[in-house]
């Protein structure tokens, strides 16, 4: 148990907490395209420009993919680049909904979550299929990257949710998969957990 008397407020991230992803199959996928070096383009721990300007909505999926190609020098298709950069997307456990759903009759829960507007469409039918048509039916707030023009751990993202939310950090807590995502959360005060590999926040919760 994670839980604290005083917590009242729970912040997930999505990917690695309630979504399952897996990094390595997005890699995989476009190291069958030609891209040998992809992991130096993109990982869990960092990645380069592009993928932080299409995470903040600064620019398009259709700017992102024509920058793509010119930073690979490879010339995929739209679908290609697709394709290989939703691998990255498993499901979402229908047990996770079951948790959220009993945790927000006692905690205001929130979702936090470094995305872009390719992966959206692609895993918003997970929401679909668990039974509710958007992330308001689940969380109190779902903050998306893409949308608010902000990310993870840039500590602006979580001072806009502490404020938007009125949330008092002392009685928050913010379960993250990356380690330098909960590191300015903790600055701010937020009460803070690092998801390792084998946990399942069914468990922990």
């Amino acid at each position: 148990m994670i839980l604290t008397k005083n917590i009242k407020n729970i912040i997930f991230d999505f990917g690695g907490v309630i979504l399952n992803i897996d990094y390595q199959l997005t890699i995989d996928a476009f190291y069958e395209l030609g891209i040998k070096n992809f992991k130096e383009l993109y990982s869990q721990a960092s990645q380069t420009n592009i993928f932080d300007l299409l995470e903040t909505g600064k620019i398009t999926p259709q700017e992102f993919r024509d920058g793509l190609r010119k930073l690979i020098r490879i010339n995929l298709t739209d679908k290609e680049i697709d394709t290989a950069w939703n691998k990255i997307l498993l499901d979402i456990p229908y047990a996770r909904i079951e948790l959220l759903m009993r945790l927000r009759k006692d905690f205001n829960i929130y979702l936090l979550s470094n995305t872009n507007a390719i992966h959206y469409d692609i895993y918003i039918n997970e929401i679909y299929k668990a039974g509710y048509k958007s992330f308001d039916e689940i969380f109190k707030k779902a903050y998306f990257s893409h949308k608010v023009g902000l990310r993870k751990p840039n500590i602006d993202i979580y001072e806009y949710v502490l404020k938007e939310e009125h949330l008092i950090p002392e009685e928050t807590l913010f379960i993250d998969d990356s380690f330098q995502n909960l590191v300015p959360a903790m600055e701010l005060g937020i009460n803070t957990y690092l998801m390792k590999k084998d946990d399942e926040i069914t468990s922990l919760l």
